[in-house]
């Protein structure tokens, strides 16, 4: 379990920004990652500890989550309402249409800047149905985002050893591997779901 938790661990470094890109669009969009952008984020920036690198590694993140969001805004601006009561349970689309009615930017704000469990798609899948702004919607998810991938990066510069040091502990590693598998699991189940219910709309 250690040695194969190391060796996921090491090849998803190797990607750098690259690998921050591709999780933030992923996480932001249909499929299931959460915490993916800020462990990794953490993790390359302990390892490299330098505070340009790490803005270029949150400015990477944040430019994957704009767009996995975009991917998100362009069907769901299509669908409208009759999507998102579809793609949402009546308890969650009512707690969020609650949320969102009061201001769209600033239930957006908070979305972005919390981490899981806190539901952040919903919120860009609402904003879209509802015609927020294209441009607004993308605009407050890159600077929050930007602000809590920076957040995250600061923390990594002041504790990057002992982070290196946790990411060595066999129990970190067995959570790494249960979080990969939840991610995967999720992903499916996540993408399957939109695609039924997409379907389901435009019947």
């Amino acid at each position: 379990m250690r040695s194969l938790a190391a060796g996921i661990f090491a090849f998803v470094l190797k990607f750098g920004g690259l690998g921050l890109l591709i999780i933030g669009i992923v996480d932001s969009s249909y499929l299931f990652a959460p915490w993916g952008n800020d462990l990794l984020l953490v993790a390359l920036t302990a390892r490299h500890p330098e505070f340009l690198r790490m803005l270029y590694y949150a400015a990477m993140s944040t430019i994957g989550s704009v767009l996995g969001c975009l991917l998100i805004d362009v069907p769901m601006r299509r669908l409208g309402a009759k999507g998102l009561e579809k793609h949402l349970s009546p308890k969650r689309l009512s707690r969020v249409r609650a949320k969102v009615g009061k201001n769209v930017g600033r239930a957006l704000a908070v979305a972005s800047l919390a981490p899981p469990p806190f539901p952040f798609t919903p919120f860009v899948m609402a904003a879209a149905a509802l015609q927020y702004p294209r441009k607004r919607l993308l605009f407050v998810i890159g600077v929050t985002r930007m602000a809590r991938f920076v957040l995250f990066g600061l923390l990594a510069l002041r504790f990057g050893e002992r982070i290196l040091g946790w990411a060595q502990n066999s129990v970190v590693q067995a959570l790494l591997i249960i979080l990969i598998v939840v991610c995967i699991v999720g992903s499916v189940i996540s993408v399957y779901g939109w695609v039924k219910r997409s379907r389901s709309v435009q019947a």
